[in-house]
């Protein structure tokens, strides 16, 4: 999809260079190999590809040339079914930005109306600065409800859950996948935040000669926002780690009241198995051969060294809680 963005218009699809006319933003959504090369000659300068974008040294994500600056990062979306997080790139000019991307976005749709219903011209840079503050903003609202999210799975994690037996298992499965799923929405959107604001920086520095006072200011905002989500997504990855290792504590003390119930079957195991163990040699001399008492005092020997044990575990608080 090949998009003309013009102050006070609705975005208007691009099929020929007469639709760009007057555009100040081009907005390229998963382009085909026609509207790359229809928008590289409208804007006169060179696109970046997918390939491109997705390289990670920063001397490749921005940089400039000639009079056009050219900036990329990494942007998380969350879908129905998984976390995923393209690329985007801004190709950066003095009369026109040029956006490419492989997802949709609400921030680059808020944006688009907010442009739309301006009444005041707006410049590319302007736009620009436009986008950079949706995308923050819609993620401070993903990171709200990643917050929520961790505070949900804290409170299930030590509201002291009891499954029913058998399904301790699956229960404990569940809440290591929700506490992953959160380090990893976190870990993206920190790769996301770190890049938006390589572009904060790159930008107010290289076209610092151009932009306007307000321009300057708001962009010193953004990163000030961009500052402050870091810090917040450093304290949701400390509170992951801590319910990580929370869970896992609790799995053990789980797998440790497993092995004391296997511990108690052994134990008391041993005791009448020996004593059937010796009663029931044939040798000639053994004293309560032939004792009338001696089948009862057997089996009362071997119900004694269960039920005694059995006791024992249960005051010791392995087999339950003494009342």
């Amino acid at each position: 999809m090949f998009l003309a963005h013009r102050t006070g218009q609705p975005a208007r699809a691009v099929e020929t260079e007469a639709d760009a006319a007057g555009a100040t933003w081009l907005d390229l959504i998963d382009p085909t190999d026609a509207e790359h090369a229809l928008a590289t000659k409208i804007a006169s300068q060179d696109i970046p590809r997918r390939a491109n974008l997705d390289e990670i040294e920063s001397s490749s994500r921005l940089f400039t040339h000639d009079d056009a600056v050219y900036l990329s990062t990494p942007l998380v979306r969350r879908t129905e079914t998984e976390l995923v997080c393209p690329p985007i790139g801004f190709v950066l000019t003095p009369k026109i930005l040029i956006s490419v991307r492989f997802s949709q976005y609400a921030s680059f749709d808020i944006a688009a109306r907010q442009l739309a219903d301006s009444a005041t011209p707006l410049s590319s840079d302007d736009v620009l600065i436009l986008l950079l503050e949706a995308i923050v903003d819609r993620l401070a609202d993903v990171l709200e409800h990643v917050g929520l999210a961790l505070n949900q799975l804290s409170r299930d994690v030590f509201a002291g859950y009891s499954p029913q037996a058998g399904r301790i298992a699956a229960w404990q499965r569940a809440i290591l996948r929700r506490v992953g799923h959160s380090e990893d929405f976190s870990s993206l959107v920190r790769d996301s935040l770190l890049g938006l604001d390589r572009i904060a920086i790159f930008v107010s520095e290289t076209t610092k000669h151009r932009l306007a006072h307000s321009l300057t200011t708001r962009l010193a905002t953004v990163n000030r926002d961009i500052a402050s989500l870091n810090d917040f997504v450093s304290q949701q990855s400390n509170k992951v780690q801590f319910l990580l290792d929370a869970a896992l504590g609790f799995i053990s003390i789980e797998q440790n009241d497993g092995m004391k119930i296997l511990t108690v079957v052994s134990f008391i195991g041993v005791a009448p198995t020996l004593i059937a163990g010796v009663y029931g040699m044939n040798f000639k001399d053994i004293p309560e051969l032939t004792w009338s008492f001696g089948y009862w005092y057997a089996l009362t020997a071997m119900a004694s060294s269960v039920i005694l044990p059995l006791l024992w575990f249960w005051r010791r608080g392995w087999l339950g809680e003494v009342k």
